[in-house]
């Protein structure tokens, strides 16, 4: 196997890896039914997401917790627990070295950092005066 290296290895893993989310009996229905992705438009913002973050690019633009927080009562940590879990299964099967390590330290902590954000939205409710 070899290392991430380029925008095609990321579509590979991207493809790969939302493949596995929208098989999956506990992620579909929150990207499916409930975020209702528009997967044509996802993919390549994914590509440019994941491509800004593992090999520089630096095509990325925009704020990815935001579409979370929409979601925040339907995604829990059972919910990032999985997603990790298929992400990191997809590195392994695809890739190995540096970049692939790296790949799987940047997924763990967004999905710590989303998980704490999303806590802390559910907890503390915006009170109206």
């Amino acid at each position: 196997m070899k290392d991430i290296e380029n925008i095609d290895d990321i579509k590979v893993l991207v493809d790969a890896f939302y493949a596995k989310v929208n098989e999956d009996d506990l992620l579909s229905p929150i990207f499916n039914h409930i975020a209702k992705v528009n997967w044509e438009a996802h993919l390549p913002r994914m590509y440019q997401f994941w491509a800004s973050l593992l090999i520089d690019t630096n095509e990325y633009r925009g704020q990815p917790f935001d579409k979370h927080a929409e979601h925040s009562d339907h995604i829990h940590a059972i919910h990032f627990d999985r997603w990790i879990l298929l992400f990191n299964q997809t590195i392994d099967e695809l890739f190995e070295g540096e970049k692939a390590k790296l790949a799987k330290t940047r997924a763990q902590s967004i999905g710590a950092i989303f998980q704490y954000k999303l806590d802390f939205i559910r907890n503390n409710p915006v009170i109206e005066t």
